[in-house]
């Protein structure tokens, strides 16, 4: 390959995978007679790791709990919803946006899915999440980074 063929941008997805998955309903089936809406809170985590030359893992994390009016957990679903990326040709801080940003995009409907499997499966209502916008998620991660450098000098 010439020079100039090795300096083109690349993005390509080898693989998406499940990495890890749980769903736990510690009151079954008492919780099963538990009326009213629950309260829903989502946890959502990225990490990434190099794999080599310019192949990437990056892992997104979704933590759903549903908890009854009394706070008792009705259930626990978790996926760590994983892909391997090619990236090359990219300056690092392209790099890291397309790892903060772009990849959990594309991992994100596979992990929604999942999620909404689980609850099925475990016989609760299912709840189809909203969309997340990485891109915002980065930003504002970004911004906060930098505020605290600067607050640090």
């Amino acid at each position: 390959m010439s020079e100039a063929g090795e300096s083109q941008p690349k993005f390509a997805i080898q693989r998406v995978y499940v990495k890890d998955i749980s769903f736990e309903s510690p009151g079954a089936p008492e919780t099963f007679r538990v009326q009213g809406k629950p309260s829903v809170n989502l946890d959502l985590n990225t990490k990434n790791q190099a794999l080599g030359e310019g192949l990437w893992e990056v892992n997104l994390t979704l933590t759903l709990t549903a908890k009854a009016e009394d706070e008792k957990t009705l259930y626990l679903a978790e996926v760590q919803q994983a892909g391997i990326f090619e990236i090359s040709g990219l300056q690092p801080e392209m790099i890291e946006q397309t790892l903060a940003s772009l990849c959990p995009s594309i991992l994100f409907p596979y992990a929604r899915e999942n999620i909404d499997g689980l609850i099925v499966k475990g016989t609760f209502p299912p709840l189809m999440l909203a969309p997340v916008n990485f891109d915002a998620l980065y930003e504002q991660a970004k911004l906060a980074k930098e505020r605290q450098e600067a607050s640090v000098q």
